[in-house]
C-alpha cells in the first residue's frame, strides 16, 4: 500500500501578499490635558492671579465636567510649579517672589548662555539661517510687545533645539513656564524691548562670527539685564 506524503504547509506569504492592518487611531489628548492648558491660559492671563485660590467646584461646572479629571490637571500644574497645593486647604495660583526670580534667572542664564556657545561653535548654515529669520521678526515686532514676546520665546527655544541638549531644553521650558507669574516680566518695563533687541543683534553677531566665548558672555549679560528689569 502506497503511503501518502504528508500535506505541504501553506506558503507564507510574503509583504506585498499581506493584507496590511487597519491603522490604529492615534489616543486623544486625556480630558485633564486639556482642563490643565485651558487652567494654564487662564493663570497666565492673570484670570486666575497670583496666590488666588482655585475654586474646584466652581471651575467643574464652568468646565462642564467632574471634579476628577479637573485634580488631574492640577497636579500637573503642581509639577510645572503653577499650582501650589496646601494640605487641608485646596489648590493656589503660586506666587513668584524676588528671591525665585533670581534663582530661576541664574539657572536660564547657565543653560542658555552654555548653548549660546554650542551653537556659536557647531550651528550649520541652515540652522543659523533660522535663528536670523526669528531675529528678524522680532526686529519688526519691537513696538508690538505680545508679538514681541511669542517670538522671542520662539527664538530662545529654537536656541536650545539647535544646541541639542534635551535636558537643557526640558528644563528651561518648564521655568519659561513659571517665569510667566512673576508679576513684573522683564519685558513689560518701559524700553526693555528695546534694550532687549539690541542684546539679541549683539548675541546673533557672535554666533554668526562663530565666536563662541562671546556668544555666552552676552547671552549671561542678556539675563542679567533681563533679571534688573523684572526686579526693578
Amino acid at each position: 500500500m502506497q503511503r501518502q506524503r504528508p500535506a505541504a504547509p501553506p506558503p507564507v506569504p510574503t509583504p506585498a501578499d499581506a493584507v496590511a492592518a487597519p491603522a490604529r487611531p492615534l489616543p486623544r489628548r486625556a480630558l485633564y490635558e486639556d482642563v490643565a492648558e485651558r487652567l494654564r491660559q487662564q493663570i497666565y492671563r492673570r484670570e486666575l492671579g497670583p496666590g488666588a485660590w482655585i475654586d474646584e467646584q466652581r471651575l467643574a461646572l464652568e468646565f462642564g465636567i467632574s471634579r476628577t479629571p479637573l485634580r488631574e490637571a492640577l497636579k500637573v500644574l503642581a509639577v510645572e510649579g503653577l499650582v501650589t497645593m496646601k494640605l487641608g486647604r485646596g489648590a493656589y495660583v503660586t506666587e513668584v517672589g524676588r528671591a525665585e526670580v533670581a534663582q530661576v534667572y541664574h539657572v536660564l542664564a547657565l543653560l542658555e548662555s552654555d548653548a549660546a556657545g554650542t551653537v556659536a561653535r557647531q550651528a550649520d548654515a541652515a540652522q543659523r539661517a533660522r535663528l536670523q529669520q526669528l531675529h528678524a521678526q522680532l526686529e519688526r515686532e519691537v513696538h508690538r510687545r505680545d508679538a514681541f514676546f511669542a517670538t522671542n520665546e520662539r527664538w530662545h527655544q529654537a536656541l536650545l533645539e539647535i544646541a541639542g541638549n534635551r535636558w537643557s531644553l526640558q528644563v528651561v521650558t518648564d521655568l519659561r513656564k513659571l517665569m510667566k507669574l512673576a508679576r513684573h516680566h522683564s519685558l513689560f518695563k518701559q524700553g526693555r524691548l528695546a534694550d532687549s533687541l539690541a542684546e539679541h543683534r549683539a548675541i546673533m553677531d557672535a554666533i554668526a562670527a562663530h565666536d563662541a566665548e562671546a556668544a555666552t558672555r552676552l547671552m549671561r549679560a542678556h539675563f542679567d539685564s533681563g533679571f534688573e528689569a523684572a526686579a526693578g
